[in-house]
């Protein structure tokens, strides 16, 4: 996929005041602090697309951008550590909750996962949330170049066998890098394989 245009088109608190449903959308969201901001602007080619902090929650909102007038991508807010408080996470957990699990025109979620971790806890759990919602999701691995391959294909191995425990079938992975653009061009061409089923979504509404 060529990226011919990317905007941004509004942040909202809540679903249910995202962009008309229209296109095919795809979201993502990780744990906070794992490169995701870098992660979007390297995928659409912009620097200051999404923007990137080196404090964990800067994203607060869910954040929609338009790409090639063909469909959306949204920024969400990253679960886990952030210097905020109890209150904010429950808000942010219950707006990431709702939109994941309303949001019509959502064709699939990409959880990425630092590849320079072994299997943490609160990523198998919300991958389980996932899969107990019927939630389409892929996982990318980030910062990989931040270490060897063989400590990235170690971890990525040690994560793929802590999911063996509970799935039956592993979803699809991606190994990246916002640095070299490691993965762009399989996540862009991922994209672009499911978009067609948003128009499939459509009909079988009818």
């Amino acid at each position: 996929m060529i990226i011919k245009n990317a905007e941004f088109v509004m942040s909202n608190t809540s679903y249910k005041k995202c962009p008309e449903p229209n296109k095919a959308e795809f979201a993502f969201i990780g744990r906070s602090n794992v490169g995701k901001s870098s992660l979007i602007n390297m995928l659409l080619s912009k620097n200051n697309l999404a923007k990137t902090s080196s404090t964990p929650g800067k994203t607060q909102l869910i954040n929609h951008f338009e790409v090639n007038n063909q469909w959306y991508l949204v920024d969400l807010p990253g679960y886990g550590y952030a210097r905020t408080s109890k209150t904010n996470k429950e808000a942010w957990q219950k707006m990431i909750s709702s939109y994941i699990r309303n949001r019509e025109n959502l064709i699939s979620l990409f959880v990425l996962i630092d590849s320079r971790l072994s299997p943490q806890k609160i990523d198998i759990e919300f991958i389980r949330f996932l899969g107990e919602n019927s939630i389409p999701f892929s996982v990318i691995f980030t910062k990989t170049d931040k270490q060897t391959s063989n400590k990235t294909e170690k971890n990525i191995a040690l994560f793929n066998a802590e999911m063996k425990k509970e799935w039956e079938e592993l979803p699809p992975f991606f190994v990246s890098s916002s640095i070299n653009k490691a993965g762009r061009e399989e996540i862009l061409k991922e994209i672009e394989r499911l978009i067609p089923y948003f128009q499939l979504q459509k009909e079988e509404e009818k």
